[in-house]
């Protein structure tokens, strides 16, 4: 009886969780513009999606979006794996104040790192739009970049490094050669979580993006709800990103898996 309803907790849990994704997936087979009503099948909002006639405001912020999520993925994971890096490298009482200085942003609410990137920048007199926007995101991505690869490090044999300097490689060959090979699945998550984070963000990019009329997927829908509804396109772009989404964790989680049993 107790493993009967633990399981139907965690049931009734998953479908809370992901009815609303399931929802979003059946009507974007429908062209009605009100989400709940079925107007028959068509594939006609995923036509207008990849045709680009879903308004020239959505496909600005679907580029905009995926230009900064990816190169703020990118900034993120580098710099988040050599963060990561000189973190293991330091005293243990140093490392483990580092480690909590790491996590105060991921703990902190997205609207005030987006109201403190936002005065920054106006106390700097920086310009805000796609460059402001890309540093915000890098900001708040990055810490979760050195979750990520930390625990690759600890289990990392730490004579590697020394190894490879004694053979005769550089410290950049050696870190572009050894440790970045052994930090890879590692780095792969973050880039991967910091890739969601930035497509999804949506506080941080509202202070940070200006008035130069630049949107992302979470402002357009923002601006987009306030008009009085939204724009029916977006369930097929929101269907798309989960399915991606989704395909990658599990194409990641089966390659760690693999090479786990390859280890054992």
């Amino acid at each position: 009886m107790k493993k009967l309803i633990a399981n139907g907790y965690l049931w009734a849990l998953m479908l809370i969780m992901y009815s609303p994704i399931f929802i979003i997936l059946i009507f974007s087979f429908t062209d009605a513009k009100a989400l709940g009503s079925w107007h028959g099948f068509t594939i006609d909002l995923y036509a207008n999606l990849f045709k680009g006639e879903a308004g020239p405001s959505l496909n600005s912020a679907i580029l905009t979006t995926f230009i900064v999520a990816f190169v703020s993925a990118i900034l993120s994971t580098v710099l988040g794996s050599l963060a990561a890096i000189g973190i293991y490298n330091m005293r243990p009482a140093q490392r483990r104040m580092m480690n909590f200085v790491n996590q105060i942003p991921m703990i902190n609410p997205d609207i005030i790192t987006g109201i403190s990137i936002f005065l920054l920048f106006v106390a700097l007199g920086l310009p805000r739009g796609y460059v402001s926007v890309t540093c915000a995101h890098v900001a708040f991505c990055m810490p979760y970049v050195v979750l990520s690869v930390m625990p690759r490090l600890m289990k990392m044999n730490p004579n590697l490094y020394e190894a490879a300097i004694d053979l005769g490689a550089t410290p950049f060959i050696a870190l572009r050669k050894v440790i970045f090979p052994e930090l890879k699945p590692g780095m792969l998550s973050g880039f991967i979580l910091a890739l969601t984070l930035s497509i999804d963000d949506f506080a941080v990019t509202l202070f940070t993006k200006g008035s130069d009329g630049i949107n992302t997927i979470s402002t357009f829908i923002y601006n987009d709800a306030r008009k009085g509804g939204l724009t029916p396109e977006l369930r097929p772009l929101f269907s798309i990103i989960f399915i991606t989404i989704l395909v990658l964790l599990i194409i990641l989680n089966l390659r760690t898996a693999k090479q786990t049993a390859n280890k054992k």
